[in-house]
């Protein structure tokens, strides 16, 4: 196709996603009013951080910005001498920016942003605390900034559009309207390539069958591949923040079928993509129709009394959650309801909620009454706007990048399972989240004895005496381990604590035989985290392995291989094929 062709059907791709947008918008389109709303909210919370930072650091900044100023010559020197020295910043990787002048925009750009999180880095525990949304807003605000951000001053996009003639900027113009169009008039920013993976057939792909579901869960039994397998099953609660596929997505790293080939008999359950039609579904429906029944479905398909239990993230909150209900209601009856939990697993999981890390900024008083406005005009929290907001504590890999590759260089994302994954989102109902959000990340009152009461039983963590297996990561940005390891000094029961490396997802996806991410051990539980960390044990290879010897302790896979007698669908089930 010679360049004029492509240009014609790039003009009428733009053309085509422009009227479609007006449509949109003529049919009320996205309401923006409780966007704007929030905003306000926020930056009206930053102005306060800000002013009351200047008072107490007024002199400072002034001495600060003196220094700036006579970096600033020396950078501005070296910058037109061509001394100046590459950047690390992979923004700024490319050849290009060692041009003369794109080095003094990079020089000064850098400096300036060096200077502003210089000037913002707390000085005290309590000026951290006051000054949490001002420092994160004012970085978003500098890497929105930043010169790789826009067509004019980045010389990669330059390049880019004299190497193709300008095609590369029409693509980009036709992906951003087409990436609106598909939001609904939000942008939202396609990451990979949406039709190169499909659920079933080339991620969630371990085999099995849908044996129960209701209008909250399907709960899926795996097919064993073992003659042999432990009496107890085991059953994992993901997410319902996404999709459960994340610990099934290929087979080589999938803890789903690794777990079968260990001799466990596999359940999973998975939840239901919500619509407004589930608004009045709250945190106690998810207990009631989601592990509380699937424990029940459990035991009437496989004729065991106990299991042991996995819980992911939000999965683990809701785990927790059943474990100090069913604590309760055996003390309540005096031993005669015996908690069927045998064991129970943590990964990357909040249940102290003091320290929810930076996705705290977007929780306040006023920032929630806002919210619960929007939620009881459209029954969900759209899991669109749930995955902005996540993307945004790592702005410049999840949204920056996308935008100069996609936008600005006119590129096609690559096919990638975790980003196909990651853009599958779920909405959340009303009543759930609005339940979640205050109770929890607001007010902390899981980690208060009583604090919570669910299905008439007050809950406390503090009750359970079940094993637990706490799996953490160093470098989570979403369930800080240091918080996730204050949940785990809740516990009543014996507790083994292990840090994996990495992150929230490649931390816990980290498979058996991988030498990618080591983990540490412990035998104790001191108060201070940092002190645990310090005389902790380094392992290499995978988690998987420690908490496979942990879950098993004593028993022997010598039950005959338990095979789906009943099967409502194949798995991955219908539930998980449902988009927002």
């Amino acid at each position: 196709m010679t360049n004029v062709q492509e240009q014609s059907e790039l003009m009428a791709r733009i053309s085509q996603g422009w009227q479609a947008l007006l449509a949109q918008y003529a049919q009320g389109g996205a309401d923006f009013s409780q966007d704007m709303a929030r905003v306000s909210a926020i930056w009206m919370r930053c102005f306060q951080e800000g002013f009351q930072l200047w008072q107490n650091r007024g002199n400072e900044f002034q001495n600060q910005w003196q220094t700036w100023q006579n970096q600033w010559q020396e950078r501005l020197q070296a910058a037109l001498s061509g001394q100046a020295e590459p950047s690390g910043d992979k923004r700024f990787k490319s050849e290009s920016w060692n041009q003369p002048y794109f080095t003094l925009l990079r020089e000064s750009y850098l400096l300036y942003a060096e200077q502003m999180f210089k000037a913002l880095q707390p000085k005290s525990r309590s000026e951290a605390e006051h000054t949490e949304a001002l420092r994160f807003f004012t970085r978003q605000a500098i890497n929105a900034f930043a010169p790789s951000n826009f067509a004019l001053s980045n010389p990669e996009v330059w390049g880019e559009a004299q190497r193709t003639g300008g095609t590369s900027l029409l693509r980009g113009i036709a992906q951003f309207v087409e990436d609106l169009v598909r939001g609904g008039g939000r942008l939202n920013i396609t990451m990979t390539d949406m039709n190169a993976f499909k659920t079933g057939e080339n991620v969630a792909t371990t085999p099995g069958a849908v044996v129960y579901q209701n209008d909250l869960i399907q709960l899926i039994q795996y097919t064993p591949t073992t003659e042999k397998v432990y009496k107890r099953p085991l059953l994992i609660v993901p997410p319902w923040i996404n999709k459960f596929y994340i610990l099934d997505l290929r087979a080589k790293n999938s803890f789903v079928r690794w777990a079968v080939e260990q001799g466990h008999t596999v359940f999973l359950i998975s939840w239901v993509n919500p619509g407004p039609a589930h608004a009045d579904n709250g945190f106690e429906d998810y207990l009631q129709e989601g592990t509380l029944t699937a424990i029940e479905q459990i035991e009437k398909l496989t004729g065991e009394k106990e299991v042991n239990a996995v819980g992911y993230c939000l999965g683990g909150t809701l785990l927790s959650c059943t474990l100090a209900y069913l604590t309760a209601q055996e003390k309540q009856s005096k031993g005669k309801k015996k908690n069927p939990i045998a064991r129970a697993t943590y990964l990357a999981t909040l249940i102290d909620f003091s320290e929810p890390g930076e996705i705290g900024v977007y929780i306040d008083e006023q920032q929630l009454d806002l919210l619960d406005a929007q939620m009881q005009k459209e029954g969900v929290f759209s899991g669109k706007q749930m995955a902005t907001a996540f993307n945004s504590l790592r702005e410049n890999d999840l949204i920056w990048s996308y935008w100069v590759n996609n936008y600005l260089l006119g590129k096609t994302p690559m096919a990638f399972d975790l980003l196909y994954w990651n853009c599958d989102a779920t909405n959340l109902p009303a009543k759930m989240h609005a339940f979640y959000l205050r109770n929890m990340y607001l007010n902390n009152k899981l980690a208060e004895p009583g604090g919570i009461t669910l299905l008439d039983t007050p809950i406390d963590i503090g009750s359970i005496e079940t094993p637990v297996y706490f799996l953490s990561t160093e470098q989570d940005h979403i369930a800080l381990w240091t918080a996730t390891y204050r949940g785990a000094r809740l516990h009543k029961g014996p507790v083994r604590f292990v840090l994996g490396g990495s992150g929230h997802i490649a931390g816990v996806i980290n498979p058996d035989g991988s030498e990618k991410y080591g983990y540490r051990t412990h035998g104790e539980l001191p108060e201070d985290p940092i002190l645990w960390h310090a005389e902790s044990e380094a392992h290499t290879g995978s988690w998987w392995r420690d908490w496979n010897d942990w879950v098993t302790e004593g028993c022997k896979a010598n039950v005959a291989a338990r095979q789906i007698e009943k099967a409502i669908e194949p798995a991955p089930g219908s539930y998980v094929r449902v988009k927002t």
